[in-house]
């Protein structure tokens, strides 16, 4: 198929780091949308999965149009003559942030990620670590030099979330802008007074 007329292709990619709901709702935002996902699921992913979700692996898998192995570095997704628009890893852990940056390519998580660098193609990590040590920050400064996007998962406040799943709204619909998709499920900052008018008075 050429690539003027298959549907857009993003590699989703889940680790052990907390907050599997984020990559469980780009799934189901990408699905909505009709994006071809390829899901990579880590093994302490599988276990974070099962601990903070009512999700299995097995039921998650079901949201991707395909999924793969995390030690399966003979799938498509391993070359770089296989093409995507893009990868997100969330949640990222920091052990996966170093692997990349390092170059580490000892699963298919790493592969891939190091496959989207060297053909230029857009990488989302949305790191889940707080606080940040000097080497994580190091790592971060330098993937984002090697073509990375660093995108942790931010609250914004000037949506006044009322539940974990408007946060979740708003984290998820800011990650997808950087794939140039609109989620169109959060509110986006008009300007103070906009908001101010419908919500009260709030900083930004």
């Amino acid at each position: 198929m050429g690539m003027t007329n298959r549907r857009k292709r993003i590699i989703v990619a889940l680790t052990g780091a907390t907050g599997a709901a984020i990559g469980i709702q780009i799934l189901q935002v990408l699905r909505r949308l009709n994006v071809e996902t390829h899901l990579i699921i880590s093994k302490w992913a599988a276990e974070t999965i099962k601990y903070e979700t009512d999700y299995t692996p097995t039921t998650l898998r079901a949201l991707a149009d395909h999924s793969y192995n995390s030690n399966d570095l003979a799938a498509p997704i391993a070359s770089g003559s296989y093409r995507v628009d893009g990868m997100i890893v969330a949640p990222c852990s920091v052990k996966t942030l170093a692997a990349i940056n390092a170059g580490i390519c000892d699963d298919l998580i790493t592969r891939a990620a190091d496959v989207c660098l060297k053909e230029r193609r857009r990488l989302v990590l949305s790191v889940r670590e707080t606080p940040f040590s000097e080497i994580h920050l190091r790592n971060m400064l330098d993937v984002t030099r090697a073509g990375a996007i660093i995108a942790p998962p931010v609250v914004g406040f000037y949506t006044k979330p009322g539940s974990v799943e408007d946060i979740l709204d708003q984290m998820v619909g800011r990650l997808l802008d950087l794939f140039d998709l609109e989620a169109g499920n959060f509110e986006r900052w008009e300007g103070m007074h906009a908001h101010a008018s419908t919500n009260g008075n709030h900083i930004k």
